[in-house]
Protein backbone atom coordinates (compact mmCIF):
# COMPACT_ATOMS: atom_id res chain seq x y z
CA UNK A 1 0.00 0.00 0.00
CA UNK A 2 1.54 3.49 -1.07
CA UNK A 3 1.38 6.72 0.74
CA UNK A 4 -1.54 7.87 -1.81
CA UNK A 5 -3.53 5.46 -0.50
CA UNK A 6 -2.78 5.86 3.23
CA UNK A 7 -3.84 9.28 2.39
CA UNK A 8 -6.83 8.75 0.94
CA UNK A 9 -7.97 5.99 3.94
CA UNK A 10 -7.00 8.51 6.44
CA UNK A 11 -8.88 11.41 4.72
CA UNK A 12 -11.89 9.12 4.44
CA UNK A 13 -11.90 8.08 7.66
CA UNK A 14 -11.34 11.48 9.62
CA UNK A 15 -13.86 12.87 7.61
CA UNK A 16 -16.04 10.05 8.40
CA UNK A 17 -15.31 10.85 12.25
CA UNK A 18 -16.12 14.39 11.71
CA UNK A 19 -19.47 14.05 9.76
CA UNK A 20 -20.92 12.04 12.33
CA UNK A 21 -19.33 13.70 15.43
CA UNK A 22 -20.09 17.01 13.70
CA UNK A 23 -23.58 16.03 13.28
CA UNK A 24 -24.13 14.50 16.44
CA UNK A 25 -23.25 17.95 17.87
CA UNK A 26 -25.71 19.61 15.71
CA UNK A 27 -28.51 17.62 16.57
CA UNK A 28 -28.48 18.31 20.23
CA UNK A 29 -27.35 21.90 19.96
CA UNK A 30 -28.94 23.24 17.01
CA UNK A 31 -33.07 24.32 16.77
CA UNK A 32 -35.82 22.46 15.29
CA UNK A 33 -33.89 19.38 14.99
CA UNK A 34 -35.48 15.97 16.08
CA UNK A 35 -32.42 15.48 18.65
CA UNK A 36 -33.11 19.00 20.37
CA UNK A 37 -34.69 18.53 24.15
CA UNK A 38 -34.06 14.83 24.25
CA UNK A 39 -32.24 14.96 27.58
CA UNK A 40 -29.15 13.16 28.18
CA UNK A 41 -27.64 15.10 25.87
CA UNK A 42 -24.47 15.29 27.03
CA UNK A 43 -24.12 11.32 27.08
CA UNK A 44 -26.06 11.09 23.46
CA UNK A 45 -23.03 13.38 22.28
CA UNK A 46 -20.38 11.38 23.79
CA UNK A 47 -21.69 8.29 22.56
CA UNK A 48 -22.08 9.75 18.99
CA UNK A 49 -18.58 10.70 18.99
CA UNK A 50 -17.60 7.10 20.16
CA UNK A 51 -19.55 5.82 17.43
CA UNK A 52 -18.19 8.44 15.09
CA UNK A 53 -14.91 7.09 15.84
CA UNK A 54 -15.65 3.36 15.56
CA UNK A 55 -17.19 4.25 11.97
CA UNK A 56 -14.24 6.25 11.19
CA UNK A 57 -12.15 3.61 11.82
CA UNK A 58 -13.76 0.42 9.85
CA UNK A 59 -13.75 3.12 7.06
CA UNK A 60 -9.73 3.58 7.16
CA UNK A 61 -8.36 0.22 8.62
CA UNK A 62 -5.80 0.02 5.72
CA UNK A 63 -3.56 2.92 6.58
CA UNK A 64 -4.32 2.18 10.52
CA UNK A 65 -7.26 4.38 11.20
CA UNK A 66 -4.99 7.25 13.27
CA UNK A 67 -7.50 9.56 12.80
CA UNK A 68 -5.63 11.55 14.93
CA UNK A 69 -2.46 13.09 15.18
CA UNK A 70 -1.91 12.76 18.75
CA UNK A 71 -2.18 8.85 17.66
CA UNK A 72 0.38 9.58 14.73
CA UNK A 73 2.59 11.29 17.47
CA UNK A 74 2.34 8.63 20.05
CA UNK A 75 3.01 5.71 18.00
CA UNK A 76 5.93 6.99 16.58
CA UNK A 77 7.45 8.18 20.11
CA UNK A 78 6.77 4.35 21.44
CA UNK A 79 9.16 4.19 19.19
CA UNK A 80 7.50 1.72 16.40
CA UNK A 81 8.97 0.80 13.09
CA UNK A 82 5.63 1.10 11.21
CA UNK A 83 2.56 2.76 11.65
CA UNK A 84 0.54 -0.01 11.23
CA UNK A 85 -2.70 -1.29 9.35
CA UNK A 86 -2.23 -2.92 5.74
CA UNK A 87 -0.22 0.00 4.75
CA UNK A 88 2.35 -1.26 7.34
CA UNK A 89 4.80 2.04 5.98
CA UNK A 90 7.90 3.13 7.84
CA UNK A 91 7.60 5.24 10.40
CA UNK A 92 9.52 8.31 8.88
CA UNK A 93 9.32 12.06 7.99
CA UNK A 94 7.76 11.55 4.83
CA UNK A 95 5.02 8.70 6.13
CA UNK A 96 4.23 11.24 8.75
CA UNK A 97 3.53 14.45 6.88
CA UNK A 98 1.02 11.80 4.71
CA UNK A 99 -0.56 11.04 7.57
CA UNK A 100 -1.25 14.31 9.31
CA UNK A 101 -2.45 16.18 5.87
CA UNK A 102 -4.50 13.20 5.43
CA UNK A 103 -6.22 13.66 9.10
CA UNK A 104 -6.61 17.49 8.74
CA UNK A 105 -8.33 17.43 5.20
CA UNK A 106 -10.77 14.74 6.03
CA UNK A 107 -11.31 16.42 9.37
CA UNK A 108 -12.10 19.74 7.26
CA UNK A 109 -14.28 17.93 4.75
CA UNK A 110 -16.34 15.84 6.86
CA UNK A 111 -16.97 18.52 8.82
CA UNK A 112 -18.44 20.60 5.47
CA UNK A 113 -20.34 17.67 4.76
CA UNK A 114 -22.28 17.74 8.46
CA UNK A 115 -22.82 21.51 8.15
CA UNK A 116 -24.47 20.52 4.26
CA UNK A 117 -26.62 18.01 6.27
CA UNK A 118 -27.88 20.42 8.56
CA UNK A 119 -28.03 23.28 6.70
CA UNK A 120 -31.68 24.99 7.61
CA UNK A 121 -30.55 24.66 11.12
CA UNK A 122 -27.48 26.35 10.94
CA UNK A 123 -29.25 29.64 9.60
CA UNK A 124 -32.14 29.58 11.74
CA UNK A 125 -32.27 32.86 13.35
CA UNK A 126 -32.81 31.21 16.81
CA UNK A 127 -29.71 29.56 17.02
CA UNK A 128 -27.29 31.04 19.46
CA UNK A 129 -23.65 31.89 17.77
CA UNK A 130 -22.11 30.17 20.01
CA UNK A 131 -24.02 27.01 19.80
CA UNK A 132 -23.01 26.87 16.60
CA UNK A 133 -19.75 26.98 16.47
CA UNK A 134 -20.02 24.45 19.51
CA UNK A 135 -20.99 21.75 16.95
CA UNK A 136 -18.03 22.26 15.34
CA UNK A 137 -15.23 22.82 17.40
CA UNK A 138 -14.57 22.64 20.98
CA UNK A 139 -14.60 25.19 23.97
CA UNK A 140 -14.03 25.86 27.61
CA UNK A 141 -16.68 26.08 30.38
CA UNK A 142 -13.84 28.21 32.37
CA UNK A 143 -11.48 30.01 30.07
CA UNK A 144 -8.17 29.27 31.58
CA UNK A 145 -6.08 28.45 28.99
CA UNK A 146 -3.12 26.97 31.16
CA UNK A 147 -5.83 24.38 32.95
CA UNK A 148 -7.78 24.03 29.90
CA UNK A 149 -4.37 22.57 28.14
CA UNK A 150 -3.64 19.88 31.16
CA UNK A 151 -7.37 18.76 30.78
CA UNK A 152 -6.49 18.31 26.93
CA UNK A 153 -2.91 16.86 27.75
CA UNK A 154 -4.60 14.32 30.22
CA UNK A 155 -7.74 13.03 28.30
CA UNK A 156 -5.37 12.59 25.19
CA UNK A 157 -3.03 10.62 27.02
CA UNK A 158 -5.17 8.36 28.58
CA UNK A 159 -6.88 7.97 25.06
CA UNK A 160 -3.05 7.12 23.72
CA UNK A 161 -1.80 5.74 26.71
CA UNK A 162 -4.71 2.93 26.44
CA UNK A 163 -4.51 2.07 22.85
CA UNK A 164 -0.70 1.24 23.11
CA UNK A 165 -1.80 -1.04 25.86
CA UNK A 166 -3.19 -2.67 24.40
CA UNK A 167 -1.16 -3.40 20.76
CA UNK A 168 2.19 -1.61 21.78
CA UNK A 169 2.97 0.07 18.69
CA UNK A 170 0.27 -0.32 16.69
CA UNK A 171 -2.31 1.28 15.24
CA UNK A 172 -6.08 1.73 16.53
CA UNK A 173 -7.29 -0.51 13.58
CA UNK A 174 -5.36 -3.59 15.05
CA UNK A 175 -7.29 -3.53 18.32
CA UNK A 176 -10.90 -3.29 16.67
CA UNK A 177 -13.53 -0.55 16.07
CA UNK A 178 -15.45 -1.17 19.41
CA UNK A 179 -12.95 -0.62 22.04
CA UNK A 180 -11.55 2.38 20.79
CA UNK A 181 -14.92 3.51 20.60
CA UNK A 182 -15.69 3.03 24.18
CA UNK A 183 -12.51 4.39 25.43
CA UNK A 184 -13.49 7.86 23.86
CA UNK A 185 -16.83 7.53 25.31
CA UNK A 186 -15.19 6.70 28.65
CA UNK A 187 -12.53 9.70 27.69
CA UNK A 188 -15.91 12.18 27.12
CA UNK A 189 -18.07 11.29 30.10
CA UNK A 190 -14.99 11.24 32.97
CA UNK A 191 -13.00 13.93 31.09
CA UNK A 192 -14.62 16.07 28.64
CA UNK A 193 -16.40 18.38 30.89
CA UNK A 194 -14.17 21.74 31.41
CA UNK A 195 -12.94 21.58 27.64
CA UNK A 196 -15.20 19.45 25.54
CA UNK A 197 -12.29 16.62 25.12
CA UNK A 198 -11.01 17.43 21.71
CA UNK A 199 -8.47 14.94 22.76
CA UNK A 200 -7.33 15.56 18.70
CA UNK A 201 -6.00 18.40 17.18
CA UNK A 202 -7.41 17.95 13.64
CA UNK A 203 -10.69 16.56 15.10
CA UNK A 204 -11.15 20.79 16.31
CA UNK A 205 -9.13 22.49 13.91
CA UNK A 206 -10.33 20.90 10.46
CA UNK A 207 -14.28 21.97 11.48
CA UNK A 208 -12.95 25.56 13.11
CA UNK A 209 -11.24 26.49 9.76
CA UNK A 210 -14.31 24.85 8.14
CA UNK A 211 -16.77 27.56 10.43
CA UNK A 212 -14.64 30.15 9.51
CA UNK A 213 -14.93 29.52 6.06
CA UNK A 214 -18.66 28.04 5.50
CA UNK A 215 -21.53 30.72 4.76
CA UNK A 216 -23.83 30.86 8.00
CA UNK A 217 -26.59 33.43 9.14
CA UNK A 218 -25.04 34.81 12.18
CA UNK A 219 -22.59 32.03 12.54
CA UNK A 220 -20.28 34.91 15.00
CA UNK A 221 -16.38 34.42 15.03
CA UNK A 222 -14.45 30.97 15.35
CA UNK A 223 -12.66 31.85 18.78
CA UNK A 224 -9.10 31.48 17.19
CA UNK A 225 -7.63 32.39 20.44
CA UNK A 226 -8.74 29.15 22.30
CA UNK A 227 -7.57 27.41 18.97
CA UNK A 228 -4.35 26.90 19.39
CA UNK A 229 -5.54 24.93 23.19
CA UNK A 230 -6.86 21.45 21.05
CA UNK A 231 -4.00 21.42 19.17
CA UNK A 232 -1.09 21.62 21.99
CA UNK A 233 -2.85 19.96 24.68
CA UNK A 234 -3.24 16.58 22.87
CA UNK A 235 -0.24 16.80 20.84
CA UNK A 236 1.68 16.88 23.88
CA UNK A 237 -0.71 14.23 25.79
CA UNK A 238 0.20 11.91 22.28
CA UNK A 239 3.31 12.09 23.03
CA UNK A 240 3.95 11.87 26.47
CA UNK A 241 1.73 8.58 26.04
CA UNK A 242 4.02 7.17 23.46
CA UNK A 243 7.14 7.90 25.36
CA UNK A 244 5.95 6.40 28.86
CA UNK A 245 4.56 3.38 26.72
CA UNK A 246 8.24 2.46 25.82
CA UNK A 247 9.03 2.02 29.58
CA UNK A 248 5.83 0.81 30.41
CA UNK A 249 5.05 -2.15 27.84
Amino acid sequence: MGLGEVFVSEVLGTGMLTLLGVGVVANVLLGRTKGRGVGASWLLITFGWGLAVMAGVFVAYKSGAHLNPAVTFGIMASGADTYGGQANVDVDFGSTVVYLGGEFLGAFIGAVVAWLAYRNHYDDPDAAAGLKLATFSTGPEIRNYTWNVITEVIGTFVLVFVILSWAPGEAPSELGPLPVALLVVGIGASLGGPTGYAINPARDLGPRIAHFLVPIKGKGGSDWAYSWVPIVGPLIGGVAAGLLSQATF
